[in-house]
């Protein structure tokens, strides 16, 4: 996840200090990623430091008011208009977990699926229990939250599809290698 581009989206819409973007961005998104104030004002100081953002004030209370500048403008224009690279896909701990269990001696690699699976299912109850409290016709916040609930319910369904794939393959492995 960008949080750079992120904020850089958030910059253009107007100044804000570290603490209005983290809440800005956590009711974008739908409170799903809540996200470290500490990784805000690292990614603020980034920014600044490669000519994307700048200070432009301080309150009274030390927090700092930043703004986008003309380049940061350009880069979150770019983002926008540029789809998310899928060449290097994201790292998923089950599929290393699965994938090191398979190699790791004493390791019952169907205990470690099953354990993933019910893990899979808790989350799925839980993503479809959180459907049931938005509004039939969502908007705003709660449109994103229900989007954003949609995938996780999409990749966690995938993902359950992979470990049965995964335990069959074994079983068919297994039989192979037993004749």
């Amino acid at each position: 996840m960008s949080i750079r581009h992120s904020l850089l989206s958030l910059l253009a819409e107007g100044d804000r200090h570290g603490y209005q973007l983290r809440q800005e961005f956590e009711a974008r998104t739908g409170g799903t990623w809540p996200v470290n104030i500490g990784q805000v004002y690292t990614t603020l100081g980034r920014l600044c430091r490669d000519g994307l953002a700048e200070e432009v004030g301080k309150q009274d209370d030390g927090s700092v008011t930043y703004r986008i500048t003309p380049a940061g403008k350009a880069e979150v224009d770019t983002w926008w208009s540029r789809p998310v690279p899928r060449a290097a896909p994201d790292r998923d701990e089950t599929s290393i977990k699965v994938a090191l269990a398979l190699s790791s001696p004493g390791v019952d690699v169907l205990a470690v699926l099953e354990t993933e699976r019910e893990e899979i299912l808790r989350a799925l109850q839980a993503y479809t229990r959180a459907k049931t409290r938005i509004p039939d016709h969502p908007t705003g916040g709660e449109l994103a939250r229900l989007l954003v609930l949609d995938q996780q319910i999409f990749t966690a369904e995938a993902q359950a599809r992979w470990l049965d794939h995964c335990e069959q393959r074994l079983a068919a492995t297994t039989q192979g290698s037993a004749r």
